[in-house]
Parts: structure tokens; C-alpha cells; sequence
């Protein structure tokens, strides 16, 4: 399976211990399961992680954003698309997702926004769904 994350799913991954932390922790058991990104998507990520909140959030885990970013950075493949065309509406950056889910021919799009990218449900045949759906899917098939 072929899956992107939305930065949003990511950074709650990677920072807290809800349902999106427990669905990179499948994700990085499973060896079916490859997680894909842009060098676009990183360094949104890191720019993200470099915001008051975050690094507070940082302090209180005892990791730096260098430390979390590498780690992810080692989980996913990279791969650059050959074109970003706008899709989705009042949100440029979740172009970037879309056209890397469509580049890696990706089964999923996992996301937090409920307001652009999850209202979408599907883009060419990707499901779009979010976090708690996507662990289910992964876990139960369903």
C-alpha cells in the first residue's frame, strides 16, 4: 500500500500520542506499507516545526525538530512531481499533496483538513481519508 500523509497528520504524529502517532507506528510495523513525501512537504514540515508551539511541544519530548524531521525523513521515499496542478481550492500547499499522492500512485491521502482536502473524499481513484480511517483500513481492512 502507498500512502501520503498531510503535513497536519505528520506533525501530530510525530509530537503527540493520538490516533495519527499510532498510525505511523503501524505504518513503520507494516512491511507492506510505503509512506511517500515531496522535498516540497519537508520542508513545510520543517518550517512548521520551527513555530513557537512547536518547539515548546519539542522541549517538552526532549527532541529537537532536526531530531524528528531526520526521523521522518528516514521512513518515507521521496519523489518529486512532475507538475503540482492546482486541484484543491482556498489551499495551494494541499496541491503539493495531491500531486505527490498521484505521482507515487498512492491508495491513500491521509489528512486532518477537514475544510479542503478531506471534502474531497477521492482524487483519480486515491481515497482521501483521515487518521483514525486510515488506521482502521490498515488494521482491519476496512
Amino acid at each position: 500500500m502507498h500512502i501520503v500523509l498531510d503535513t497536519n497528520v505528520v506533525l501530530s504524529a510525530l509530537l503527540w500520542c493520538g490516533t495519527p502517532h499510532h498510525l505511523l507506528a503501524l505504518i513503520r510495523q507494516r512491511g507492506d506499507v510505503q509512506l511517500y513525501a515531496s522535498p516540497a512537504l519537508l520542508e513545510e514540515l520543517a518550517d512548521v516545526l520551527s513555530r513557537p508551539f512547536a518547539a515548546q511541544r519539542l522541549a517538552r519530548i526532549d527532541k529537537t525538530s532536526h531530531e524528528v524531521l531526520a526521523d521522518y525523513a528516514r521512513v518515507v521515499e521521496l519523489i518529486e512531481p512532475a507538475t503540482v496542478p492546482r486541484i484543491v481550492v482556498g489551499d495551494i500547499d494541499d496541491d503539493q499533496v495531491i500531486a505527490i499522492a498521484v505521482a507515487a500512485r498512492a491508495d491513500l491521502v491521509v489528512s486532518g483538513d477537514r475544510k479542503h482536502l478531506l471534502p474531497l473524499g477521492r482524487h483519480q481513484g486515491i481515497r482521501i481519508v483521515d487518521a483514525a480511517q486510515a488506521f482502521n483500513l490498515l488494521l482491519y481492512g476496512k
